[in-house]
């Protein structure tokens, strides 16, 4: 059963403008250590740390919550199988509430171009 569902796209040059005005404390705010790692293999980075920012504001809107007091950047990660298809891992906070609301699991789906990233997530029961 789906227990909530979210959406979020966002502009890469917004993430982009961040991470040159701010730097490894923007990254580090945003984005666990393996996020950054990978996101910094590539030669333009900014559509990648978009598409991470989008699927976490997509994945706190299937939990109802947006980002803040009862879940932060920091316990939701985006990691990737061998395939290359990304997936939610759940820290912290992001267990608990996962817990609170009946969750399993969360499904998770990601796109980018030069101009937009967006993310589509729903939270299985």
């Amino acid at each position: 059963m789906i227990l909530g569902t979210g959406i979020d796209l966002i502009e890469v040059g917004r993430i982009a403008a961040s991470f040159e005005r701010f730097g490894q404390r923007f990254l580090a705010r945003l984005l666990r250590p393996a996020e950054i790692a990978y996101c910094l293999t590539h030669a333009q980075p900014a559509p990648h740390l978009a598409a991470r920012f989008a699927a976490k504001e997509a994945v706190s809107k299937a939990f109802g919550t947006g980002i803040g007091a009862e879940l932060g950047w920091q316990d939701i990660e985006v990691a990737r199988r061998p395939s290359g298809e990304p997936y939610v891992v759940l820290h912290d906070k992001g267990l608990a509430l996962l817990a609170a609301r009946g969750g399993r699991l969360v499904h998770l789906s990601l796109t980018h171009t030069r101009a937009h990233a967006s993310s589509v997530a729903a939270m299985e029961g």
